[in-house]
């Protein structure tokens, strides 16, 4: 039961995110926004842990994608202002 809502969890982040993946770079929000690599937020977004076991984000790890995207958005919106 308790992988059942990681799944979920993964499955819907993943979902949630489908519409900006076409348009950013995951790597680049993961090093500048984040702190971690590239390959980090990849293995993460394909529920992976990156040593080839499974695993997806953690509620903390949710929290700070949130957040930095919250900061990527306002990034984006102070570049539009100046055009």
């Amino acid at each position: 039961m308790k992988n059942e809502g990681k799944r979920a969890q993964l499955r819907t982040l993943a979902e949630e995110l489908a519409p900006l993946t076409q348009e950013i770079k995951w790597g680049g929000i993961s090093k500048n926004y984040l702190g971690m690599s590239g390959s980090w937020m990849y293995n993460k977004l394909l529920g992976r842990d990156g040593n080839g076991g499974k695993g997806g984000f953690t509620p903390e790890e949710v929290e700070r994608v949130r957040d930095a995207l919250k900061r990527f958005a306002g990034h984006i919106m102070k570049i539009a202002d100046t055009l």
